[in-house]
């Protein structure tokens, strides 16, 4: 079964990517303040929209697909707030939390590299792979972006 369907992240009123567009004028000790206020609100919002999605779905929900993160991402919303972190720091608090959600839940969790995945996703398939990647989206229909193609080779490279 494929589902499309988009899922709260963060609670409405808060600020989606706090270290990349609200911590600039803020001292450290303040952005560190915000970037916990963030998190807190992204694991209250990803775990009701991870119960939602689970209790929609019509079997056990078993593994998340996850773009992986440097294992030595800094933790140090000082650190997150320069440059080259700056501009992933959001998106990598984001799958921390979405990781650390399912993990909650009994769920399995695979990281994939978005550089690799479509090639481990041909080695599931095989000769099939050109037809199953690309055919998704005469099967369904659009929208069918690039990073839905990604996320469904995810999908079969962790199975």
């Amino acid at each position: 079964m494929v589902d499309r369907r988009r899922i709260a992240l963060v609670e409405p009123g808060v600020p989606a990517a706090p270290v990349e567009h609200h911590c600039g004028s803020l001292d450290d000790p303040a952005a560190a303040r915000l970037v916990a206020e963030v998190r807190a609100s992204a694991l209250r919002a990803t775990s009701a929209s991870l119960d939602e999605l689970a209790r929609s779905l019509p079997g056990r929900l078993a593994s998340v697909s996850l773009r992986a993160w440097p294992l030595d991402f800094p933790d140090d919303v000082a650190v997150q707030r320069r440059p080259p972190y700056q501009s992933r720091a959001d998106s990598v608090m984001y799958c921390q939390v979405l990781a650390e959600c399912a993990h909650d839940r009994g769920w399995e969790v695979h990281l994939f590299s978005v550089r690799d995945v479509r090639a481990q996703a041909g080695k599931v398939l095989g000769e099939r792979a050109g037809d199953v990647l690309g055919g998704q989206r005469a099967a369904l229909g659009p929208p069918w972006t690039k990073d839905h193609v990604i996320a469904f080779a995810a999908t079969i490279a962790a199975s």
